[in-house]
């Protein structure tokens, strides 16, 4: 397992993921309204997030599921620092920042971060049924 190119591909996610926030909120929201655009947001979001796993599946060299399964848990930890750090910055409230993971107020992240949890396992096995030989350390 190579956690060193685990968290560049977070890193690539955390970017494919920034800039469709800027998209969304440039051309989504002001045709669709802040909530809805942000729930479509966490769909778009997590097939992002299961291209570039898909796109990064063998080099990371997890080949087993427990390690895959690590290795998105790392992932969803690092994601909800990002998130709380970045909505800081911007100036949001902890009330926000909370309702965007609460389904009772319309906040669908938590689905993101499940699918995010489960994406290296899920798009490991999409491969041809054979797991991805480990990743050669340079």
């Amino acid at each position: 397992m190579n956690w060193g190119r685990a968290l560049l591909v977070w890193l690539l996610m955390m970017l494919a993921e920034t800039l469709q926030g800027i998209l969304r909120q440039k051309l989504l929201s002001p045709v669709l309204g802040d909530l809805p655009a942000r729930q479509l947001g966490v769909l778009s979001g997590s097939l992002l997030v299961l291209l570039i796993s898909w796109l990064a599946r063998g080099w990371m060299g997890a080949a087993s599921r427990p390690r895959l399964l690590r290795v998105g848990g790392a992932w969803v930890a690092l994601t909800v620092a990002f998130e709380l750090a970045v909505g800081k910055a911007l100036g949001y409230g902890s009330a926000r920042l909370l309702a965007d993971y609460d389904p009772r107020q319309g906040g669908y992240l938590g689905f993101g971060l499940l699918v995010m949890l489960v994406a290296p396992a899920l798009t490991a096995a999409s491969g041809d049924g054979r797991e991805p030989p480990p990743a050669r350390s340079p």
